[in-house]
C-alpha cells in the first residue's frame, strides 16, 4: 500500500522548501515571489524508515479570483483528495493568520 502526503497552506510558508527536504531534491522551486507553484509536485520520501509519496502544492489565496490563483486552489484540493494525510504548513514568525484559518 502506498502513503500519500500533501503539504498544504498559504503562499511563501516553506511549503516547497519543506518538500525540497523531505525528497532530498530541488524539485520544487523556492523563490520569495508568491504564486511560483502553480502545481502538484510529487515527490519520494523515506522518513523515519517509512517510505511515502509527498506532494507539494501551491498556497491557497482566500476567497481570489485571480484566475492562477483559483487553479491552484484547484491543484491543491486535488492533491487534497488524493491524499492519506495533509501537513498544514503555518509561518511561525508571523503566527496563525486569517488565511490560515480560511484554510484550515
Amino acid at each position: 500500500m502506498s502513503y500519500t502526503v500533501a503539504i498544504v497552506g498559504r503562499p511563501n510558508v516553506g511549503k516547497s522548501t519543506f518538500f525540497n527536504r523531505l525528497t532530498g531534491s530541488n524539485k520544487s522551486i523556492v523563490d520569495n515571489i508568491s504564486g511560483v507553484t502553480r502545481d502538484r509536485i510529487y515527490g519520494d520520501c523515506e522518513w523515519n524508515g517509512k517510505h511515502f509519496i509527498v506532494i507539494d502544492t501551491g498556497g491557497v489565496v482566500e476567497k481570489s479570483q485571480d484566475v492562477f490563483e483559483v487553479n491552484i486552489k484547484k491543484q491543491v484540493e486535488h492533491a487534497i483528495e488524493e491524499s492519506n494525510a495533509i501537513i498544514f504548513m503555518t509561518d511561525v514568525a508571523s503566527g496563525i493568520t486569517d488565511a490560515d484559518a480560511y484554510i484550515a
